[in-house]
């Protein structure tokens, strides 16, 4: 269920000073942030955060296409190792290839 439309986007105030402070000191590295339910606002375009993805931090470079998204998700939590081939399972089951005899 989406956040009513009446309440606005929820930002964080915490990461808003965050950001706020990384202009203002010009640091090269990232805004590091748990934060993944935070909606990305125009305050953020062209800031690098650094999202938890639950194990590491994710670099994500915001950019205006990406204002109304959240920043979990451009941290994905889940690494996909891509689907099965056939050859490598039938090779190890014996069950590809195989003529049954009656």
């Amino acid at each position: 269920m989406s956040r009513s439309s009446k309440k606005g986007p929820y930002i964080d105030p915490k990461l808003i000073k965050k950001i706020e402070k990384h202009k203002q000191s010009g640091q090269r590295g990232g805004v590091r942030t748990w934060a993944r339910d935070c909606a990305i606002s125009p305050e953020m375009v062209g800031v690098t955060f650094e999202v938890h993805n639950g194990k590491d931090f994710i670099n994500v470079f915001v950019t205006e296409s990406m204002v109304g998204h959240k920043l979990g998700e451009f941290s994905q939590t889940r690494k996909f190792q891509g689907h099965s081939k056939k050859g490598k399972i039938g090779k190890a089951t014996g069950s590809i290839g195989r003529v049954l005899n009656e």
